[in-house]
């Protein structure tokens, strides 16, 4: 990922068609999933829009992940508006996807390199840049949200990790036959 060739591979997913096809696809497909749910308490709900991004980023690579996280989240908000827009929360959107691509794409998808990549995401964009988000827009000081988005976020992560993982084994052999990934299985390590 410090190399110009590395950067330069990734400019180019853009051009693809192929590519542009399949994260346009799973791109929907996130934006579709994002008004669906599952309920577990009052305050905590499992969505399932991440397996979609990390997908997309998985295949088109950190420049189409922070241009596919970007359209995604503002086509999400136009079609199902929850609250008022605010730029910041797209910025979190584009950097999930983006670290997501920095971990998976182009190279050898690992369980330890799902399970960095989400903890990562969980860390710095989920529970630090949401909750400063939430401060700017509400009144409430940045620990309450901190300490609010750390408990959820931190309930679900193991169930993240967890479903990515049989997401990517399910999806990975498919995507190896079409010339998409460089391996076939995912490894522990």
């Amino acid at each position: 990922m410090f190399t110009s060739s590395y950067w330069k591979k990734a400019c180019n997913q853009v051009k693809n068609i192929r590519i542009l096809s399949l994260c346009a696809v799973f791109a929907a497909l996130q934006v579709l999933s994002s008004s669906i749910f599952v309920q577990v308490s009052e305050n905590l709900r499992i969505y399932f829009s991440f397996l979609f991004t990390a997908l997309f980023s998985c295949l088109g690579g950190p420049i189409m992940a922070l241009m596919t996280g970007f359209a995604s989240d503002i086509i999400s908000f136009i079609l199902f508006p929850s609250g008022a827009f605010f730029f910041g929360y797209t910025l979190s959107a584009m950097l999930g996807a983006l670290l997501f691509a920095l971990f998976l794409w182009d190279t050898k998808i690992t369980v330890f390199k799902i399970i960095c990549s989400r903890v990562l995401i969980t860390g710095f964009v989920n529970i630090f840049l949401g909750s400063v988000w939430t401060t700017m827009m509400f009144s409430k000081g940045f620990l309450f949200y901190v300490t609010k988005s750390a408990i959820k976020n931190l309930a679900l992560l193991p169930f993240e990790i967890l479903l990515l993982v049989l997401v990517f084994q399910m999806i990975l052999p498919f995507l190896y036959r079409k010339h998409l990934t460089k391996s076939a299985k995912m490894t522990l390590i």
